[in-house]
């Protein structure tokens, strides 16, 4: 080969390089994804109404909302200011998110379950249903959304509340929690009301492959709040970042609303 075929060449394969190693360079320095997750236990509207609870929900600017004790079309003696209202669609509305509904029971003429609001499209959304065994006062269940953040990603968030009674059926539901949301493709996130202290099994051993964001300062009872029972989780660990977290002192329900700003890394 001749030296002019030989410097042509060069020419040619030099810039395709420069291309490559900038591809390479902008990809590795990628902003990491931030996102604000919020979780309250609403207890069933009996503490405030719907517009206080979106006002609340509004003023601290979530991401994504995981929400329990959210009742649907119930008709309670202990809240008749909520009766046959549906709490999932209303605070959707109210709040300009989108929401996502999960049926645990029956109750008082409609439904008793755990919800999702979300600023972003929901591309897929699942309730399913945690173990209920004869240690156990009721069912319960996770509801599981894949969020596209951003056009063409996603990760999956889910909301749970676990049974109140005993430890023994918490660690049966943190088992198939556990296999349900560790087989997801997608980096997770679950947050909700777990009726169980840091130093339980079911948290300490339990959620151990878990990234814990919120705090652990305690969040309930409202007014004197003395034991932790919410937590925002995230996995894998090494893919999430906590920026910071936060308990609200407010008294709209029997719990504390907790949050935490997390970073997904690139």
């Amino acid at each position: 080969m001749n030296c002019k075929k030989i410097i042509y060449l060069i020419f040619l394969i030099v810039p395709c390089c420069q291309v490559w190693a900038f591809s390479d360079s902008t990809a590795s320095h990628e902003p990491p994804t931030r996102l604000k997750v919020l979780s309250y236990n609403l207890r069933f509207g009996e503490l405030a109404s719907l517009e206080e609870l979106a006002a609340f929900i509004n003023e601290q600017n979530p991401d994504i909302v995981a929400l329990q004790e959210v009742d649907c079309r119930t008709n309670r003696d202990r809240a008749p200011q909520q009766h046959g209202k549906d709490f999932a669609t209303e605070l959707g509305f109210r709040t300009g998110m989108i929401a996502a509904y999960g049926k645990t029971i029956p109750y008082a003429g409609g439904y008793y379950g755990i919800a999702i609001l979300s600023k972003y499209p929901l591309a897929k959304v699942e309730r399913i249903y945690l173990p209920k065994t004869e240690n156990g006062k009721e069912q319960r269940a996770i509801l599981v959304a894949d969020v596209e953040f951003r056009e063409g990603e996603y990760i999956t968030f889910a909301s749970t509340h676990l049974d109140y009674t005993n430890t023994e059926e918490r660690q049966v539901q943190v088992e198939k929690l556990n296999k349900v949301l560790l087989a997801q493709s997608h980096p997770v996130i679950v947050a909700g009301d777990f009726n169980a202290r840091p130093d339980s099994k079911e948290i300490s051993e339990g959620m151990a492959a878990w990234k814990t964001v919120s705090n652990g300062e305690p969040t309930i009872p409202a007014n004197a709040p003395r034991h932790t029972i919410d937590y925002i989780f995230c996995y894998p660990k090494d893919k999430w970042s906590e920026i910071g977290a936060t308990t609200y002192q407010i008294g709209l329900s029997d719990h504390l609303p907790i949050s935490a700003v997390v970073e997904l890394n690139p």
